[in-house]
């Protein structure tokens, strides 16, 4: 679970490479990797990303396929929506607890949506497990969406379910149900939901054309609905939604990014319109450099930016310079930077799972290197010209770092590399599989296994973890969730950036 916040902090100016030696030797631009660079790759990018993608089968909640890879997991939540009649079986768990939080599900929905959009094409055997892993999530926000006029944004009471350390097969805590509507509007939550509907409709174009025409159509109806009933979801749900998964950016960000994405899945004139007049309202040209499930704008910027200099819509191209504008705000040493580093080089914007923006800055960085490329364009930060190949080079950096290169020597993904967190803040992966202990797990009593130093029994291959703090120091401590929970959006964008160095290293 995670807080938002979108303070910045004055750059430091760090080197971004892991060995001082390296960086005093040779210059920076010697070390940069080509976009096609065969070399020897530091590391092993395929085996990551099969292993980001595998991580969604451990989140997985309702009645598990038979082709289960993940199989210390089972069923659960097989009654979930019956507390209100629905059927909202399925879906994800969004982090280390058994809550199902719309809102996250569906941002992760949208991110692994994009990765496959704009790296699928290098997944190759992969490919078909990313497109498991966003129709797993789909089918659920087909479910909650099935209702005109209404979404159904939560299962869980996550107040009474932190009360308890159980997995997600014993569940007895509350599965209640909440909702919006036209009098309990959530702009944010519904128009996130619209964008990854919309986002998957384009996954499934070709192989799936019906359920991509479902999605497409859902998408539609369900974005009509956000924008014409405006508010935050955490306005009506504040008691259930804070201080979880709280709107704290607004609404107004997931309009412009859902307008984005049906403009892109749908080619109707009315969303290029639509973005045309509310753009600025909506904080197309706002400061901020967060990316996450909370706040979209730069990634909006980013994906609008493509439509200009891929697609050529040049009614679009003042998205280059907003665009720009978060690009510069990374570049350690750039005029308007005001990205924070820690001494190891990681990129670091708050102490509560900040890998989770590693992630997905990093993905954003190559979404707009390949743009770049494509149209032959350069970013210009004051008087420094930053080239694709140098935004290419920083998030290969942030990749290498989450996978290891880092001064503790330690991977952040669980089950890769040779070091990786053990005691990681996860109910399912800490406490014995169904299959080891058959017996119920009562609510309290598994608070024992949470308190432990034995290392989590159940390996929840690829989780990433929220990573290190400020100071590059790691504590692996199942208690400190700050640091030690996984979530879906910290994998979900990270599956894009791996597929990509995998490709370029000749792995895949």
């Amino acid at each position: 679970m995670a807080f938002s916040s979108s303070s910045s902090v004055p750059l430091i100016f760090l080197c971004f490479f892991t060995s001082l030696f390296l960086c005093n030797a040779f210059p920076p631009h010697q070390l940069q990797h080509h976009h096609n660079h065969k070399g020897a790759a530091s590391h092993n990018y395929k085996d990551a990303l099969t292993k980001s993608i595998l991580f969604f089968e451990g989140q997985r909640s309702g009645m598990l396929p038979s082709n289960q890879r993940m199989t210390w997991r089972k069923n659960s939540g097989l009654s979930d929506g019956s507390a209100m009649h629905v059927d909202l079986v399925g879906g994800y768990y969004d982090a280390g607890d058994n809550v199902k939080f719309g809102f996250p599900m569906a941002f992760t929905t949208t991110m692994l949506s994009w990765s496959v959009l704009e790296f699928g094409g290098l997944m190759k055997s992969e490919l078909q497990n990313a497109k498991e892993a966003i129709r797993w999530a789909t089918d659920y926000l087909l479910k909650a969406t099935a209702h005109p006029g209404t979404i159904y944004v939560q299962v869980g009471d996550a107040n009474k379910d932190h009360a308890c350390w159980e997995r997600p097969e014993d569940m007895d805590t509350p599965r209640s149900v909440f909702k919006i509507d036209k009098n309990n509007p959530g702009s944010d939550v519904a128009a996130e939901t619209a964008a990854a509907l919309a986002a998957a409709s384009l996954v499934f174009r070709r192989t799936d054309p019906s359920y991509s025409k479902l999605l497409s159509r859902r998408a539609i109806s369900v974005f009509g609905f956000a924008d014409k009933y405006r508010g935050a979801y955490s306005n009506g749900l504040k008691s259930y939604v804070c201080p979880f998964y709280c709107s704290y950016s607004g609404y107004q960000d997931e309009l412009l990014w859902s307008a984005a994405w049906l403009h892109k899945a749908t080619k109707n004139p009315t969303y290029l319109n639509y973005i045309q007049i509310n753009g600025q309202t909506l904080g197309a040209d706002e400061s901020d450099n967060t990316f996450g499930w909370d706040n979209k704008h730069v990634g909006a910027r980013i994906l609008l930016s493509k439509a200009f200099l891929v697609q050529k819509v040049q009614s679009l191209h003042n998205y280059k310079g907003h665009a720009d504008t978060f690009i510069c705000s990374l570049i350690p040493g750039a005029s308007f930077s005001q990205a924070q580093y820690t001494p190891g080089g990681l990129l670091f914007k708050m102490s509560d799972s900040n890998m989770q923006y590693v992630t997905s800055t990093s993905f954003l960085l190559l979404a707009y290197a390949k743009y770049l490329t494509s149209a032959h364009k350069v970013v210009t930060c004051g008087g420094n010209i930053i080239t694709p190949k140098r935004l290419r080079n920083i998030a290969k950096k942030q990749v290498d770092y989450l996978l290891g290169d880092n001064p503790l020597k330690m991977s952040y993904m669980v089950g890769y590399g040779s070091r990786y967190p053990q005691r990681i803040h996860h109910r399912g992966s800490s406490l014995p599989s169904v299959a080891a202990h058959p017996a119920k797990i009562q609510c309290s009593s598994g608070f024992s296994a949470m308190s432990s130093q034995a290392p989590n029994p159940n390996i929840l291959i690829g989780a990433v973890v929220g990573g290190p703090d400020a100071h590059d120091q790691f504590p692996d401590k199942r208690s400190d969730y700050e640091q030690s929970e996984p979530s879906t959006y910290t994998n979900a964008p990270l599956v894009g950036s791996l597929a990509y160095l995998a490709h370029s290293f000749g792995q895949l």
